[in-house]
């Protein structure tokens, strides 16, 4: 049989309403092809045609009806066949949307309650500030220090201290520059309300800490400016601060001026050579970079610091100029750089 008689063939018999009368290899379309043909009908045929409720075609297979009365008696069969179906998918859909209106409601219902609401926002502000595994006894406390911080509220000094030490693990990157940025916006303020240039010192090491150079490069520039006469002490201290932060935005020559000006108004004041081997070193001036930091360890500046600006340093190289400042500092001082040897 052609595909284009199978519609035909479902439509002679009354069936064209369901799907398998139309579809090859269904069973109800093989049922139709063998009556069609003259074929007998099997007994298990007949069963599922009277499992199916296709009574009347079930009758004319079985001689009980002639075609004409069967096409009468077909058509209605048919007619409540379709009403039926419609109406169970009616119904289906209700059903369906009724199942989506209570989901719908369930889930507002979750999402809008207050337990939920917190631990959302407690796994959002932890995300926040990449803090993973909180130990169980530090959680109140370390929790208290993310919420402070996310509204931009100072912390004690002493939870500080124990978030570096007791809690580490908590102490991200994203928490010490959130500290650091908070510290910067109160001391600018004090600096601003005050005028003491030690607000704008400290403010503008937060700000650089923080991820904020620049901001800490226009404090200090209206702070120098507001303070032509200080005690050389101060302005030391302002144009080494200025220096670290023109310094982290590659504004190297005038981070080495400051820095140098900062060495004349306090020759006995180790930061500002800090700053300078920094600068030279990151310039590829090994030689002279060294001979900063051993100037600085000479004026107090702790062998632990240095080793740390060094290793910062390295951290930043790729590995030519790595190896290049290894070299150099060990060639100059091999028991006092010995550590580099294990890098």
């Amino acid at each position: 049989m052609s595909s284009s008689d199978r519609p035909n063939l479902a439509a002679k018999y009354f069936v064209d309403d369901l799907t398998g009368a139309r579809q090859p290899g269904s069973r109800l379309h093989g049922i139709l092809e063998k009556f069609d043909a003259g074929l007998a009908v099997s007994r298990l045929a007949r069963d599922y045609l009277e499992t199916s409720g296709l009574n009347c075609l079930l009758a004319l297979i079985e001689g009980q009806e002639n075609f004409e009365s069967f096409k009468i008696l077909a058509a209605v069969e048919r007619k409540d066949r379709v009403a039926a179906a419609q109406l169970a998918a009616t119904e289906e859909a209700a059903v369906a949307g009724r199942q989506k209106a209570q989901l719908a409601a369930a889930s507002a219902a979750f999402f809008d309650d207050p337990a939920y609401q917190r631990r959302q926002a407690t796994k959002d502000l932890r995300r926040r500030f990449d803090v993973g595994h909180i130990e169980r006894e530090h959680y109140p406390k370390v929790m208290r220090a993310l919420h402070a911080l996310a509204k931009g509220q100072r912390l004690p000094l002493e939870e500080v201290a124990w978030l570096q030490t007791e809690a580490e693990d908590c102490w991200t990157p994203a928490v010490a520059a959130a500290w650091h940025l908070t510290e910067a916006e109160y001391l600018s303020g004090e600096y601003r309300s005050t005028a003491d240039p030690w607000g704008a010192i400290n403010a503008s090491s937060h700000w650089r800490k923080g991820g904020r150079p620049e901001a800490a490069v226009a404090l200090t520039e209206d702070a120098l400016a507001a303070n032509t006469r200080s005690s050389p002490k101060v302005r030391s201290a302002l144009l080494t601060t200025r220096g670290a932060a023109l310094r982290a935005i590659n504004r190297h020559t005038e981070a080495r001026v400051s820095g140098e000006q900062a060495h004349m108004l306090a020759p006995e004041d180790y930061r500002p050579c800090t700053l300078l081997g920094a600068i030279h070193i990151e310039q590829g001036e090994l030689t002279e970079g060294h001979a900063w930091f051993v100037k600085a360890e000479q004026r107090g500046a702790a062998k632990a610091m240095i080793d740390n600006n060094i290793k910062a340093l390295l951290s930043r190289m790729p590995e030519e100029r790595r190896r290049r400042l290894q070299s150099c500092l060990l060639e100059r001082d091999p028991e006092r750089f010995a550590w580099l040897r294990s890098r």
